[in-house]
């Protein structure tokens, strides 16, 4: 017996053969202004964030000072703190979203407080939420450097600041050489993966949700980046293991969503035969990945070893990199 019901180009289910019409097309315009309660309230956490950590910079128990104890002057390195804040909202808004797409994505829970549309405008705010997030981020460590390089005038200042916060490759101090452009490479896919929902009746359905299916690798380089660069969580402590054990129920759903994926066509199924195979054996791989990604993290959350470092006895006092000079 089959449904009289299949999901649409949006993910919504509707009725067979009733196609949505363009004026009913979800609009960009239209999930801006409904993000709007959902941005107010990043923006509520952000400032929390960084009301908490310059009161743990003032009162000497802050992780970035004890790796970089020059910063030791929170009304100084005010925007710093902000960027780590925008930083924390961001990843926390990215974790809310992807956990919402692998709910609409996987199998359907026996209750929901909410309908299915609401989950998916939430999806979709999250989504533009995280994305201005990141941006915000990036632009207040862009204005950090800018206020940082006082030795050569406004335009190189305002070069360096921009190269170094934009373009891979160019920052060339320490860890940030690997985790800026790891950061940089989610910020860069974020932008059109979540813009390519509002165009998808051009692209295609399909490309689209071919397409839809790299978010996680945005979160994964969100997570990659933070564990990388996050001063926060740079040694091997309580933080860090927190971090580590959030990624837990969302590598889980992340393998019921393969194991269980709510579109038929995306069943696993018996291997097919010619061309199908490889298609078939890509997929069986996806789901051993993501049950070896759960084991691991359950390994690295009750062994302890997180990958964090030992907090220094005399930490160092080097600035973050050298100040450019004409």
């Amino acid at each position: 017996m089959t449904s009289d019901m299949r999901p649409d180009e949006d993910g919504v289910v509707a009725p067979t053969g009733r196609r949505r019409s363009p004026g009913e097309r979800v609009a960009l315009r239209g999930d801006l202004r409904a993000a709007l309660p959902d941005a107010t309230a990043a923006v509520v956490v952000t400032a929390l964030v960084f009301a908490l950590l310059w009161a743990r910079m003032e009162s000497g128990a802050s992780d970035t000072v004890a790796v970089m104890p020059f910063m030791d002057d929170p009304g100084t390195y005010w925007m710093y703190l902000l960027s780590q804040a925008f930083g924390w909202s961001a990843l926390l808004w990215a974790w809310g979203t992807v956990v919402l797409g692998l709910l609409l994505s996987g199998p359907r829970p026996a209750r929901l407080p909410v309908s299915r549309q609401v989950l998916e405008r939430w999806h979709r705010t999250t989504s533009l939420t995280t994305t201005a997030l990141m941006s915000a981020h990036a632009l207040m460590f862009a204005a950090e450097l800018v206020r940082y390089e006082t030795q050569v005038d406004w335009a190189q200042r305002l070069w360096v600041a921009f190269a170094d916060t934009f373009v891979p490759g160019w920052y060339d101090s320490g860890t940030g050489r690997i985790a800026i452009p790891i950061g940089q490479g989610a910020l860069y896919l974020a932008i059109p993966l979540g813009l390519l929902f509002y165009v998808r009746h051009r692209i295609g359905a399909n490309t689209w949700r071919r397409l839809h299916r790299f978010v996680i690798v945005v979160y994964v380089l969100s997570v990659w980046h933070t564990l990388l660069y996050g001063t926060n969580v740079w040694y091997g402590e309580w933080p860090r293991a927190v971090l580590w054990l959030l990624q837990l129920p969302l590598a889980v759903l992340l393998l019921m969503r393969l194991l269980r994926p709510a579109r038929r066509a995306e069943r696993l199924g018996r291997p097919g035969g010619g061309a199908a195979r490889p298609g078939w054996w890509l997929r069986a791989a996806g789901r051993v990945l993501a049950g070896a990604v759960v084991i691991g993290l359950v390994v690295v959350v009750v062994s302890g070893r997180d990958g964090g470092r030992d907090r220094p006895a005399h930490p160092p006092a080097t600035a973050p990199h050298a100040q450019e000079t004409d």
